[in-house]
């Protein structure tokens, strides 16, 4: 095992994945600049050195090309890995995500595959309304995409791999205050992403959820960095007596239903936090399933713990009161009982 951050386990999954397979390359802004950052986040620093600027290749700021370029070569047989700096302006890239990469294969009767991973950063940090949304929701609307979201190393390396190897366009969001990114590219308030990763050969399999704490009283669902404010939360509960089973779905589509309705049925009660505005949001989805699939065994109402309906605050209290915190979700779980 090596102790490594999302940034650094994200890293050397593109390394082993290009050295096992010459069809891989990676394509984003500012990903391979000599004394460079190695994109944003420092996922691509260093790459260079090994597979120089024909596999990590640098674009202008367009994400209009990033993925014209890269849905192409998907088609055309490559295996890009294509980097937006901000998931913010996958928004940019709609239509080609939406309309060609998701329906290709569907269109063409299987002929034509799409094997592209979009990385995309999500999340607040004192970035403002453009920087700083968590976009999850709107792709896990759009049947053909498979959307993941790691929240640990050892998922962020293994779910990348087996992205990598899909014959189907997975995006991959990432949240900012997880990288575990260092220097002058650290993030202020982040949480210390730095888990163990097994240095042998090893993916995640794309579909399947894991509990990361087990309970009797409550599930409660969080992703990305809702699962840590899951986790803290069910700390303080479990103080006051409840013990809360605490669910990482680890990737939205598809949704590894069995396992969270398999601990509703065993708790009786949801709780689903997300960073997402609450309208039309994920944990709107995953309440309906719940309704729909587990009513019977629900001993209380669905309860959901979201940012509100307004864009990400800039100011640094705004923002602190627009992303779901532990005490939210405590008061939450609490008013179920």
């Amino acid at each position: 095992m090596t102790q490594m951050s999302i940034a650094e386990a994200l890293r050397e999954a593109i390394r082993e994945e290009m050295r096992r397979d010459s069809r891989v390359f990676c394509i984003g802004e500012d990903i391979g600049i000599p004394g460079g950052f190695g994109g944003a986040f420092t996922v691509t620093l260093g790459l260079t050195d090994e597979f120089g600027l024909e596999r990590i290749r640098n674009t202008p700021i367009s994400e209009i090309a990033i993925a014209g370029v890269a849905i192409g070569a998907a088609m055309a047989g490559m295996r890009p890995i294509a980097d937006v700096q901000y998931g913010d302006f996958l928004f940019c890239m709609m239509d080609q995500l939406a309309d060609q990469a998701a329906k290709m294969r569907y269109m063409s009767g299987g002929q034509v595959s799409v094997p592209l991973v979009m990385r995309a950063p999500v999340g607040a940090t004192s970035r403002g309304a453009q920087h700083a949304q968590s976009l999850e929701a709107f792709f896990t609307h759009i049947p053909g995409l498979k959307v993941v979201a790691p929240a640990t190393a050892y998922d962020a390396k293994g779910l990348l791999k087996s992205a990598v190897r899909d014959n189907n366009p997975v995006l991959m969001f990432e949240h900012k205050l997880l990288y575990g990114s260092k220097g002058a590219r650290a993030e202020k308030g982040a949480l210390s992403s730095v888990g163990e990763v097994p240095d042998e050969e090893y993916t995640v399999p794309i579909g399947k959820g894991i509990v990361r704490r087990e309970g009797r009283d409550v599930t409660i669902v969080g992703k990305l960095l809702t699962l840590y404010r899951a986790l803290e939360a069910a700390d303080i509960l479990a103080e006051q007596g409840i013990q809360a089973e605490v669910i990482d779905p680890r990737t939205l589509v598809p949704l590894d239903k069995d396992l969270i309705l398999s601990s509703v049925r065993k708790t009786g009660r949801l709780v689903i936090v997300e960073e997402d505005n609450l309208t039309g949001g994920w944990a709107a989805e995953l309440a309906a399933i719940a309704a729909d699939e587990a009513f019977d065994w629900l001993d209380a109402p669905v309860k959901r713990v979201s940012a509100p309906d307004v864009p990400p605050p800039f100011a640094p209290k705004l923002e602190r009161a627009y992303v779901p915190d532990a005490a939210r979700v405590v008061a939450a779980v609490q008013s179920l009982f």
